[in-house]
């Protein structure tokens, strides 16, 4: 039976899953008091003109407010200088740049990792905002300083109309059902294609823990650079049973059907589709987050075995997994990862949210040989004690 969850107000997982997820928003009062105070205002400033991350500083024209400005990374200190009444400071990822926010991924264990997008956090003064919208992914907005109102209103989708000329896909009407104030702790689960509208009370931070499904056109993309990989594709197909005809400038149904069919047999059976998705769901969000590490060996790795080391996926990477048949296969930012079988159950622990203490267990050859690859490559990282 599925364990009740605070972050949830009381109710399971299943019963979230089956009622909320992807149906209909969910509100829970501190719900996640743990995140208040880890970021200020101050922090998210200093943090957006940062080199590599991802920022965008919106801005509404004080004598008339529906005129929207963007402006994305990189930030200067200028560009917050002379700022109108309303604005607000979006950063991406911070999950990326402290541990303790990282760690926050943890209160939604119900949900897969290659689901995960990245938890962004918005300041704004009082009256900022990004306008009345709608996303195509699943958000949580978690309020972590001052207060945040919210309305929500109709669904939408593809055919949405939006606002002409503007910056953003802004809404031009919201048939408001829900209107509450997030105070610090608070979320509110937004489905995809929910409308949505947030207005800072005062000084506020939210952070938005987004989980985004892949889409076609990507996943496509991926498979035709595998096939382009792939010389013997490059071959010409053999002739169908060849017949006199007068129509010079048809492909008759039977010539189309077989062109159709050789395709299709192929793509049915491809080797290249489990690999192109794989390394596809495996990809980094924020690649340029991911820091150049220094490189070590087995020696070094072996040398603080003992001194209360923790390994941890490096918060910037994606570490994923398939098992296959006895085994596990393992893919991180993109490309396989080639481990000892005997790495793999630890491996997994990882990919799978975990902490593990660097001691006796790893002591052997091939497990230092493994680590230090994982190091070497940025996919995980050694957490110093306390």
């Amino acid at each position: 039976m599925s364990q009740s969850l605070a972050v949830l107000g009381g109710i399971t997982a299943e019963q979230f899953l089956n009622e909320y997820w992807q149906k209909k928003p969910l509100l829970v009062r501190n719900a996640m008091p743990e995140i208040i105070g880890l970021l200020e205002p101050a922090d998210v400033q200093e943090l957006a003109l940062e080199e590599h991350v991802t920022a965008r500083l919106i801005r509404q024209k004080n004598k008339n407010p529906n005129e929207w400005h963007v402006k994305s990374a990189p930030l200067t200190k200028g560009d917050f200088q002379k700022l109108p009444n309303l604005w607000t400071l979006l950063v991406q990822a911070v999950d990326h740049y402290s541990f303790d926010i990282a760690e926050l991924w943890k209160k939604f264990p119900f949900i897969p990792q290659w689901r995960r997008d990245d938890i962004m956090v918005s300041y704004a003064p009082k009256g900022g905002s990004v306008g009345k919208h709608f996303d195509f992914y699943d958000v949580f907005l978690v309020q972590g300083h001052g207060h945040r109102r919210w309305q929500l209103g109709q669904m939408c989708d593809d055919s949405t109309q939006f606002i002409p000329d503007q910056p953003l896909k802004l809404l031009a009407e919201m048939d408001v059902h829900f209107d509450e104030v997030l105070a610090p702790g608070d979320l509110l689960y937004v489905p995809p294609g929910l409308s949505h509208y947030g207005v800072a009370e005062d000084d506020c931070l939210t952070f938005s823990f987004g989980f985004r499904m892949p889409n076609l056109s990507e996943m496509i993309d991926q498979v035709s650079d595998k096939f382009a990989e792939n010389t013997s594709l490059k071959n010409p197909l053999a002739d169908i049973a060849r017949q006199q005809t007068a129509h010079l400038g048809e492909i008759n149904s039977t010539e189309f059907a077989y062109l159709k069919t050789q395709l299709l047999d192929y793509l049915t059976q491809a080797p290249e589709f489990d690999s192109a998705i794989m390394a596809y769901m495996s990809e980094a969000s924020y690649p340029n987050n991911i820091p150049e590490p220094e490189e070590v060996d087995a020696n070094d790795v072996a040398e603080v075995i003992g001194v209360d080391y923790q390994i941890i996926l490096e918060p910037a990477s994606r570490l994923l997994y398939r098992k296959q048949g006895d085994s596990f296969e393992f893919w991180a930012n993109g490309d396989t990862v080639c481990i000892s079988a005997a790495f793999m159950p630890y491996l997994k622990q990882i990919a799978d949210g975990e902490s593990l203490l660097l001691d006796e267990r790893f002591n052997e050859a091939e497990i230092l040989e493994d680590i230090a690859l994982l190091l070497n490559n940025a996919i995980v990282m050694l957490l110093p004690p306390n």
